[in-house]
């Protein structure tokens, strides 16, 4: 890991055209060499989007594999690039919501793409924020990763095991929370809810939180810009009247709303995750392979 750190630091040095170039080409052989992940990923494709044909699956499969390895190798930028470099290549649109959260407690929602981290950065070169820390197995890696996410400013990151209190608490001292809501955690604090038609144990705390703090939800999304110029950060408007008195309705809301973005840029999806790893009582496994 120590050396994998090192080459990244190294690279980050390399302009984005070259260093995008390199990790789409890292990415065109994890797609042949990573089977596991590339079932995943086909198997996903194939339950989101069953109106393309295999080609078309493959294809964006591919495009997937080589956007997720750019972003690992970009992330170097964001870790050790100056202040100055990270201003210049990514765009926010239209502004991160520093009103909106100086006005009360904020959810901003970002759901997985591979640029998530972007979005991160964008928000902590203006504002500080509290997140949930998911603490990684390699202590070398750990480290980088935290000083990558916390150098501009002292941010509260929490684990999930402490649950929602702490959070509550850091929103209410005016912290925005910076919320992942879309992976498979398993059917605690989660309901079974469409996903492009797909049931997927999906979490309720987006409109739990939201509904005990009073908080507005501004869903961010930030993606590859084209022709390696770098990224744009899209902060949307808060969500009005959400999330009312139903979870469930403002659950499938968000759901509904991801799958509206992903479209948009299917490749840019975390789809190596097994998104529909929980599965309701009696139904099979969907990632099982055939022979």
């Amino acid at each position: 890991m120590r050396a994998l750190l090192a080459l990244m630091w190294c690279l980050h040095h390399l302009p984005l055209p070259v260093l995008g170039r390199i990790g789409e080409a890292v990415g065109t052989v994890l797609f042949w060499v990573m089977g596991s992940r590339r079932h995943i990923t086909l198997t996903n494709l194939r339950l989101c989007f069953p109106e393309l044909d295999e080609d078309e699956r493959h294809a964006i499969a591919r495009q997937h594999f080589r956007a997720y390895a750019r972003s690992v190798l970009e992330r170097g930028i964001l870790w050790w690039s100056s202040e100055e470099r990270l201003r210049k290549l990514i765009r926010v649109d239209p502004a991160v919501p520093l009103a909106a959260i100086a006005a009360g407690p904020t959810i901003l929602l970002c759901p997985h793409f591979v640029s998530l981290d972007v979005a991160g950065v964008a928000v902590m070169l203006e504002s500080t924020l509290c997140s949930i820390y998911t603490q990684q197995r390699n202590p070398v890696f750990d480290a980088a990763l935290r000083y990558g996410r916390t150098r501009f400013r002292p941010i509260k990151l929490f684990s999930r095991a402490e649950g929602v209190k702490p959070i509550i608490r850091a929103m209410r001292d005016g912290l925005p929370f910076f919320m992942l809501p879309d992976m498979d955690f398993g059917a605690k604090d989660a309901e079974f809810v469409p996903f492009f038609g797909i049931s997927a144990a999906t979490l309720t705390a987006p409109a739990r939180i939201a509904a005990a703090t009073g908080a507005r939800v501004i869903p961010v999304i930030a993606t590859v810009l084209p022709d390696y110029q770098g990224w744009n950060v899209t902060f949307y408007p808060a969500w009005e009247n959400y999330p009312g008195t139903d979870m469930l309705a403002a659950t499938r809301h968000m759901n509904a709303f991801l799958e509206e973005q992903i479209r948009l840029c299917p490749a840019e999806y975390f789809w190596s995750h097994r998104r529909f790893k929980t599965r309701p009582q009696g139904q099979s496994c969907l990632y099982k392979k055939t022979e």
